[in-house]
């Protein structure tokens, strides 16, 4: 499918919704009152603190996002990359376009370029990439939910997740991006996951890494042919 990329898009990235992290829901909110005008929606992985289809505790914790998304998936374009907090989610958004790790980036065209999306988990190692197949596995994860008696494990997963400190400035992030632009070969790189909301043109590159919703209050915005980060 050949996707362009549209004037007023908007790209979320890193919102780590949970009970103490609202801002995903703030916004979908005012996505829906029309107070923020989109015309495509980027999800760019870890919009949850913790979501998979399989995992019974936290689809109820998150009953009330899914179901704000999938109403606003019956009137705008939505686009969901999964990340590493959120996966196996395609059953949980039947009219959202869900793509999976294994699959990103996802290809947009912007006139004679070439813009690549993905959350920024991909391209590590092999080990990395086998605990992601692991951890994605839905067998070992309806294995988990049975042993999750009283949501004793769900419980615990959550309280560490909300206590942890997720928002730090990563010194070394220029020298990672220039690690990470080799693996593409589009005009532009789009990625959440690292939290830092900075632009780097390496390489003929333009690598654009999204704010953490969460983290930076922002989201990114195209218009007039330029990516904005906007405060939510």
């Amino acid at each position: 499918m050949n996707l362009t990329l549209k004037e007023n898009a908007i790209f979320i990235a890193d919102s780590h919704y949970n009970k103490k992290n609202q801002e995903f829901k703030y916004i979908l909110e005012k996505i829906e009152s029309k107070e923020i005008v989109v015309s495509q929606i980027f999800l760019m992985g870890d919009n949850f603190d913790f979501l998979c289809h399989e995992i019974t505790y936290f689809k109820k914790e998150n009953s009330d996002i899914v179901k704000l998304l999938n109403s606003l998936s019956d009137s705008f374009e939505i686009y969901y990359l999964e990340g590493n907090h959120d996966y196996n989610l395609s059953k949980l958004f039947p009219k959202i376009r869900v793509i999976k790790r294994d699959k990103q980036p996802l290809i947009l065209t912007l006139n004679d370029k070439k813009i690549a999306l993905s959350h920024g988990d991909n391209f590590i190692n092999w080990h990395y990439n086998l605990y992601c197949k692991i951890i994605r596995n839905s067998y070992f994860l309806k294995f988990l939910n049975i042993l999750d008696i009283g949501f004793f494990l769900s419980k615990k997963i959550e309280i560490t997740l909300q206590n942890k400190n997720i928002c730090h400035n990563l010194n070394y992030f220029e020298n990672l991006v220039k690690k990470r632009v080799r693996n593409y070969s589009e005009d532009i790189i789009i990625e959440g996951h690292y939290h830092q909301a900075k632009t780097y043109n390496l390489d003929n590159k333009t690598y654009i890494n999204i704010p953490s919703l969460c983290c930076q209050k922002s989201f990114t915005r195209f218009k007039n042919k330029i990516f904005l980060n906007e405060k939510l």
